[in-house]
């Protein structure tokens, strides 16, 4: 079920109305949320529900047990985190293990291969033989990744004292999996949502209509932006599944490379923020405040300060939970770089089960410690103009995301063989829409003055030019933007 979609409209006109019926008496509260927000997510699998309220219960009553005997705390913590982490691993990564194994063992000569990862459960379930298996692959769950790092993260919490323990199993599962922001985040931590759920939320005009101005910026990033970045995109890229994407790329001249390179970054930027936007847009509505996950992250003058801008709530998680946890930089200087190494790489691993993303990480973890003490110098804060800092910043995360959007190694060579190599020996084919160009350009420079102290920002933050801009989008969607039931990207994470 899609926010931008004809059929997420009807819910929300059965599901708000109830709640406001409701919101009062927090038991009922709860119970309706979780019956919408199991609705929401099983609309896509039912079959995803199953996992989606088992990580949920194991944490629970991990949780539970942690309290009761406070000798074997650790014991409980250790199951949560394996569970976790092994739902996490068959689900999303077995696939990526057992093709890269079985192929290390073609290669070394071993007369030996491992089954599909189809075979386990089905082999658990007494049909061992193919021809008689309930389930012949390995389907990814929507969102897995950010509903299990949710559900960990009160675990850990609760292990080391930082929040109470929710006793509600109820209210518990509600937090996990609550709808607005259950497939693709804000990956929203127990202190900050778990006590919203726990009280009656204030409704007041104002929140009402700053969630629907949030929900109109993100509608728009989605659709006027992201979706149609995604049509040039494609068209050069090809689709990362088929077996013709080589002779696509092949296809296409450096130009069109490096231009759709530079589209994917802003497809993927409007994408991902305009699903929080509206996600975040639709909880304010409701009277719940979640995080801020993006934060123009495009106006970064240094890699820190781009991973304090984007994906906000998954950059802290990692720092909290395995940044510092690793030590942090609090011990030497080479233990710093290494914990910031391992970290960088973890989040490309979480990305997806590709090498594409590990290059990913890799690029990221390798140039944030090439950069730290650099970027924390007199002579890069103040010597180096702003707006230098910006580009360079922007072309290297552009560069970057040419593993993300073509994360099979082979291709993504391919691509950057052709930008730096070949290919510069025809016209720009196909085209870039003029238009879509204005308008990227447009959210740029809005954001460059927003994030500076030119005196422009302050005319930014009249009401009449909020208002203005508002309805911009609003005639632009009418007259010009069509509409769309394109997946979110973050969705396959």
């Amino acid at each position: 079920m899609l926010f931008h979609t004809w059929v997420f409209l009807a819910f929300c006109l059965i599901v708000i109305p109830v709640y406001l019926l409701v919101r009062k008496n927090n038991q009922a509260m709860n119970v309706w949320f979780l019956i919408a927000s199991y609705t929401f997510y099983g609309w896509w699998n039912p079959w995803y529900l199953l996992l989606l309220f088992g990580t949920s219960a194991i944490d629970y009553w991990m949780v539970l047990l942690m309290d009761r005997k406070q000798s074997t705390r650790k014991l409980w913590l250790i199951i949560s985190l394996v569970s976790n982490f092994g739902f996490l691993a068959y689900f999303k990564y077995s696939g990526f293990i057992t093709d890269n194994l079985n192929a290390l063992f073609a290669q070394l000569g071993y007369g030996f291969e491992l089954p599909n990862p189809a075979f386990y459960p089905n082999a658990a379930l007494g049909r061992p033989d193919q021809g008689d298996w309930l389930f012949n692959e390995v389907i990814l769950p929507i969102g897995i990744s950010f509903h299990t790092f949710q559900s960990m993260s009160y675990t850990i919490d609760a292990y080391f004292g930082h929040i109470k323990t929710e006793r509600s199993f109820i209210r518990f599962l509600t937090f996990v999996s609550f709808f607005p922001q259950l497939v693709a985040g804000p990956i929203e931590r127990a202190h900050n949502l778990l006590p919203q759920l726990q009280g009656t939320p204030t409704i007041t005009w104002q929140k009402v209509a700053d969630g629907m101005s949030l929900f109109l910026v993100g509608f728009f990033k989605k659709v006027a932006l992201a979706d149609y970045l995604a049509k040039y995109v494609d068209q050069v890229y090809g689709d990362p599944n088929s077996r013709e994407i080589q002779a696509v790329i092949l296809a296409h001249q450096a130009s069109a490379l490096i231009l759709a390179t530079v589209a994917f970054g802003w497809q993927i930027y409007f994408d991902f923020s305009g699903y929080t936007d509206m996600a975040r847009g639709i909880a304010e509505m409701m009277g719940f405040r979640l995080m801020l996950n993006f934060n123009n992250p495009y106006t970064a003058t240094g890699l820190g300060d781009f991973w304090n801008r984007w994906h906000i709530s998954l950059s802290t998680w990692f720092k909290d939970y395995v940044y510092f946890p690793l030590g942090g930089n609090r011990g030497a200087l080479w233990e710093t770089y290494r914990n910031m190494f391992v970290t960088m790489v973890i989040s490309g691993v979480w990305h997806g089960a590709e090498w594409g993303f590990i290059i990913w990480g890799v690029l990221h973890a390798v140039a944030r410690c090439a950069t730290r003490d650099l970027e924390l110098t007199a002579f890069y804060k103040e010597r180096i103009p702003r707006i230098v800092k910006q580009l360079l910043v922007f072309t290297f995360i552009t560069f970057t995301w040419i593993f993300f959007r073509a994360p099979a190694w082979a291709n993504a060579w391919l691509i950057i063989q052709r930008i730096f190599w070949t290919g510069w020996d025809g016209p720009l084919d196909p085209q870039f829409p003029v238009l879509l160009a204005c308008l990227v350009g447009a959210v740029w420079i809005y954001q460059l003055l927003y994030t500076s102290q030119s005196p422009l920002r302050q005319v930014l933050e009249w009401n009449v030019v909020k208002v203005g801009l508002a309805m911009l989008m609003i005639v632009y969607l009418l007259l010009v933007a069509q509409s769309s039931t394109k997946q979110f990207i973050y969705f396959q994470f």
